[in-house]
């Protein structure tokens, strides 16, 4: 059976952010592959290194902090997952936290969990919009969508970007990346949900969640046809 695990889910689920949970789920179930779903709150434990795939969505600037200091005490545990191949996707708060630091307007620097090599800084504006980018899974090129609506602007340093910008702003409006990729941990801006909007990505992560719980299979294909036709429509849009 696979363990998904939701941090924060009363706090952290700006923009429909639950949905990735929910997409992944319910491709689970249609396959008939055993999943159960822990919901992990504020002062509640657990042991990572028993889950398969954890989701971190965003909040405003204060559940952030407070959600901050409560993860900072399973930092270490979640660090040695992650080495291990925890599958985790993490949206625009919960992404900036993963990195170095946040550096607010006036300049004060807020540690993050320092698990991967980057940094956010606030901006001058907020890059709000629909956004489509082009990333690589598994040696295959696929076009993704969603919605952005934030005002920190993310540099990477050792990490790899998820995507490369097609429309929109990504990481910082400035250098055509968005996202960052490390090891099994996918982070992003893009709102929407992002799974539900791009089944490709989620059926990848069920994959890779298998993989870790030392089951290599070929995923029962699904009825995507509903799916692919909402993805192209805002790919076309976003793209003529």
């Amino acid at each position: 059976m696979l363990s998904v695990c939701h941090l924060y889910p009363d706090l952290l689920n700006l923009y429909g952010d639950r949905g990735n949970v929910i997409a992944f789920l319910q491709r689970c179930r249609w396959r008939d592959i055993p999943v159960q779903l822990i919901e992990l709150n504020a002062g509640e434990s657990i042991d990572f290194n028993r889950v398969d795939f954890l989701f971190l969505g965003g909040g405003s600037d204060r559940e952030q902090n407070l959600m901050a200091a409560d993860l900072e005490k399973h930092k270490e545990s979640l660090r040695e997952a992650i080495e291990d191949g925890l599958v985790v996707l993490s949206i625009c708060g919960g992404y900036q936290l993963l990195g170095q630091y946040y550096r607010t307007p006036r300049g004060e620097e807020i540690p993050g969990l320092g698990i991967l090599d980057h940094y956010t800084v606030a901006g001058e504006k907020r890059l709000i919009g629909n956004v489509a980018i082009e990333m690589n899974l598994d040696g295959q090129s696929i076009k993704a969508t969603g919605f952005e609506n934030h005002g920190g602007q993310t540099y990477l340093g050792s990490v790899e970007p998820l995507g490369k910008v097609l429309a929109g702003y990504g990481n910082n409006g400035k250098d055509g990346t968005e996202g960052a990729r490390y090891k099994n941990v996918f982070c992003s801006y893009l709102h929407g949900p992002l799974l539900p909007k791009n089944h490709q990505f989620t059926d990848y992560l069920i994959k890779l969640a298998l993989q870790r719980r030392g089951i290599d299979k070929q995923l029962t294909p699904l009825d995507d046809s509903f799916e692919k036709s909402a993805n192209n429509t805002m790919l076309n849009r976003l793209l003529k």
